[in-house]
């Protein structure tokens, strides 16, 4: 090929060889190359979220016929070629964002209104401990038109008919808002996730709940009567195993986790258990595999096995279970992504293709990204993903040791299978722990050794004893089942409670740059895609981005977008504790900055005169903050405002400001607030002109679809 004579070319020139050493390791790589066709969806997906501004509606279809022309048109076996190829795929992913937010948005309120009469149909029904939380579909809400009336609510309600069913209208007087957004700039963007779900938006009821009717349609029908049978499962499931036991082991058969108490599931959120939970690719995977292998063993007794297919046979059943399995859990968003992984396994089965490859999952994710591109910003496609590329990377790389083991007696077959379900465990926390970093800031220290234990107990013992309680049920004997079901249960439940008592079972971990969320990402799966040398190059990017939450900056002072809560850093010190304003107000947002800055709890600021080294003079109107030779005021009230503006380098006001402040390089108040959201402020260890940089949630969001509309700031 011409690639390879490039490089003969390039060789014995001495700036030349490190390109063509490149070059080479690259062309040897050829197989692996499909494998980044879904990186390179998701590097289109990630580059329209990180648009300042939503782009012209056209821009992603204009793109893919010129560089498909490319692809097609260049040479074979030219770089040109690869070149179009990677732009359509790049193309393609920035198309498929742009579609499905397009299609899938919804008006978001532009501001709190209630309590005002809503009206709508239920789709989703949530039942908590003490409350209800109700999600309505096309809404009427007074004193709103059509166009400014999102598509779907959400709501939590006090007190609710108990035969409520999916489909039901019902009618009730609520306070609704917009969904918030982040609580500081960088954090979870709810509003993001609820556009995407079609929420625009979220507040609770004021009084009971009214079912005015019932919608008749074949399509209520079913989801009504899907929605009854996971109703009476969870039901039988907790008659038939009391205590936390019933209730974990309905959330595992239908998703149901209303009945967890918040000390169970602490403890598995300590000990890196949480995950068993909820409903992901581990259950779907484990069921399906389940029903194969007992499918194919019955099968295997007859003389069917001389004659017939009954490897595709059982790969069938497994599908079909899975779908069912998918339909009785809700089939929420996250169980639908397991359910294409799974079922494209099994798939491969039927074609007599290798049911579990990199291809196979590139397929996957190819197809996920497709149709949920949203879904690459979330915890679960990554998390999920993850796991699944570590675990494939060990399959290939001992996949002759493990071909021959094939012929193992049974008793052999049980103590590979639980030993393959511990390296499972082991690996997947490895790949998801730089995720649990990320999105939840912490990491749970022991969740090896509680993974160790949890999983291959849940693959061998409780998710086979959840099918079998299954199909007993309708003989009424899923008693037999569930009762040894709650005994493995119980000894999870155990696991998780001892582990998270063990000293230093949580890492918290401050906030991580998303910057290094990508090269970590992109790292990793240099890392486990190629196969030659020069994939280990990615290792110290890989060190860098998981060490990099404790070498960034970190903001000297917070304020929220309502003007409820402020902090500032007790010193100039990185590690230094934030003080708040207050200990109660906007609790969501106080616990957001506190676990993004690993700290405990709120300590406050003084009350009256200095504090923490003199750095910091407060009194009933706000604060004085000096630092680096620069001078921040926190003003609390508009009487401090006429001697703040004349000393202060940076102004914060939690009220409007009207007024001129001359000395001021900066000013942030209650107006700034509201139309760009949370702020952080930074100060620079040279201090000077240049010592203060401002940060916001619009700044960092810009103007999308999912952000509210607000006018630009005013300048000062």
């Amino acid at each position: 090929m011409r690639q390879e004579a490039a490089i003969g070319a390039g060789e014995g020139r001495g700036v030349a060889r490190p390109l063509a050493w490149l070059a080479g390791e690259f062309l040897a790589e050829r197989s692996r190359w499909p494998l980044w066709l879904p990186v390179l969806l998701g590097l289109g997906i990630g580059g329209y979220f990180l648009l300042p501004m939503e782009p012209p509606v056209w821009l992603g279809a204009a793109l893919l016929p010129p560089f498909l022309g490319l692809a097609i048109l260049a040479g074979q076996g030219s770089a040109l070629r690869l070149l179009g190829i990677a732009l359509v795929a790049v193309a393609l992913g920035f198309a498929a964002a742009q579609l499905r937010t397009a299609t899938i948005g919804t008006p978001l309120l532009e501001k709190r209104i209630g309590p005002a009469a809503v009206q709508g149909r239920v789709i989703e029904i949530e039942a908590r401990a003490g409350d209800w939380r109700l999600t309505l579909d096309r809404p009427v809400l007074a004193r709103l038109s059509p166009e400014q009336t999102p598509r779907r609510i959400r709501f939590t309600a006090r007190a609710a008919p108990d035969d409520l069913r999916l489909g039901d209208i019902v009618r009730v007087r609520a306070v609704l808002r917009p969904p918030p957004g982040p609580a500081a700039p960088g954090a979870f963007d709810f509003q993001r996730h609820a556009f995407f779900e079609g929420i625009g938006g979220v507040g609770y009821a004021v009084g009971r709940v009214e079912r005015v009717a019932g919608e008749a349609s074949v399509r209520a029908d079913f989801w009504i009567a899907m929605d009854e049978l996971r109703r009476l499962v969870t039901g039988r499931i907790r008659a038939a195993v009391p205590g936390e036991a019933g209730a974990v082991a309905a959330a595992l058969v239908t998703g149901d986790r209303a009945a967890i108490s918040e000390e169970t599931l602490e403890a598995m959120r300590g000990s890196g258990l949480s995950h068993l939970l909820s409903i992901s690719g581990l259950h779907m995977t484990l069921v399906a595999g389940t029903v194969f292998f007992c499918v194919r063993f019955l099968l295997a007794l007859t003389p069917l096995a001389l004659s017939r297919p009954i490897k595709k046979w059982a790969a069938l059943a497994a599908i079909l279970a899975a779908f069912f399995y998918l339909l009785l859990s809700g089939a929420t968003v996250p169980t639908q992504r397991s359910f294409v992984m799974t079922g494209l396994v099994f798939a491969a089965v039927l074609i007599d293709r290798v049911a579990i490859s990199f291809r196979l999952i590139a397929w996957a994710a190819a197809i996920v990204m497709l149709i949920m591109p949203e879904a690459l910003l979330g915890p679960s496609f990554q998390m999920s993903f993850a796991a699944v590329l570590m675990l494939i990377a060990f399959y290939e790389a001992n996949r002759d040791r493990l071909a021959s083991q094939r012929r193992a007696g049974p008793l052999r077959w049980i103590w590979l299978y639980a030993l393959g379900l511990a390296i499972t465990s082991v690996l997947a926390t490895i790949g998801t722990t730089p995720y649990s970093a990320y999105h939840f800031n912490q990491v749970a220290v022991y969740g090896t050794a509680a993974n160790m234990v949890a999983v291959p107990l849940t693959g061998i013992w409780v998710m086979p004893l959840g099918v079998l309680a299954l199909l007993l049920m309708p003989l009424g004997l899923e008693g037999w089942a569930l009762t040894p079901m709650g005994w493995g249960i119980e000894a999870i439940i155990e696991t998780g409670r001892v582990v998270a008592a063990w000293p230093g079972a949580v890492l918290a971990v401050p906030a991580m740059p998303d910057l290094a969320l990508a090269a970590l990402s992109l790292g990793g799966l240099w890392l486990l895609l190629w196969r030659r040398p020069w994939r280990h190059a990615a290792v110290p990017a890989i060190i860098l981005a998981m060490a990099s939450p404790w070498l960034v900056e970190r903001p000297a002072l917070l304020v929220d977008d309502e003007g409820k809560l402020a902090a500032i850093r007790a010193g100039p010190a990185r590690d230094a504790p934030l003080l708040f304003t207050s200990g109660v107000a906007a609790r969501f947002t106080g616990d957001v900055w506190l676990r993004r800055e690993t700290q405990e709890r709120r300590r406050l600021l003084p009350r009256s005169g200095m504090g923490v080294d003199e750095g910091i003079a407060c009194d009933r109107l706000g604060c004085i903050v000096r630092r680096d030779g620069l001078t921040l005021a926190l003003a609390r009230d508009a009487a401090a405002l006429p001697e703040d503006c004349r000393i202060a380098d940076l102004m914060v006001s939690l009220v409007p400001v009207r007024r001129r402040c001359p000395s001021a390089r900066a000013v942030i108040d209650r107006f700034d607030l509201w139309r760009d959201g949370a702020h952080a402020v930074y100060i620079d260890l040279g201090g000077g002109p240049q010592g203060i940089r401002l940060d916001s949630v619009r700044a960092r969001r810009g103007d999308r679809p999912w952000t509210p509309v607000r006018p630009a700031s005013r300048r000062r």
